[in-house]
């Protein structure tokens, strides 16, 4: 694949999985040996992992969680993106008690992809 297929790619999960909430992409994308070296203390480390902060942390909180890219980097095999997520604080996060405020969350991720495959993340 190259560094702008590797960009699009990364592009997609931000914006049909994280932000749409589309399974399809996700199941697409996500390689079974996939690993989150960045995962949250007590959650898995793969895929499942991955499915469970999004469907029971992140999403529920944030329903209305939209992913704004401001820039990607690529260089082989990885793709740096910084980016940010905007939404409104509606349900508990990390202990947080929903405030129902806008909030906007700064990330920048490096994601490892193979043949089109995510197999590996760092978050920051």
């Amino acid at each position: 694949m190259t560094t702008e297929q590797n960009k699009a790619i990364v592009t997609r999960v931000n914006k049909e999985f994280i932000e749409g909430g589309n399974m399809n992409t996700f199941h697409e994308i996500f390689a079974p040996n996939f690993i989150n070296y960045t995962a949250p203390a007590g959650t898995p480390n793969g895929p499942d992992g991955v499915l469970y902060f999004f469907n029971h942390l992140l999403k529920p909180a944030f329903p209305d969680l939209k992913v704004v890219i401001h820039d990607q980097i690529a260089e082989g095999d990885k793709v740096t993106t910084r980016k940010s997520f905007h939404a409104t604080h509606k349900g508990e996060f990390f202990g947080v008690a929903p405030t129902n405020k806008q909030v906007v969350m700064e990330v920048i991720d490096i994601i490892e992809l193979h043949n089109g495959k995510y197999i590996s993340h760092w978050g920051y």
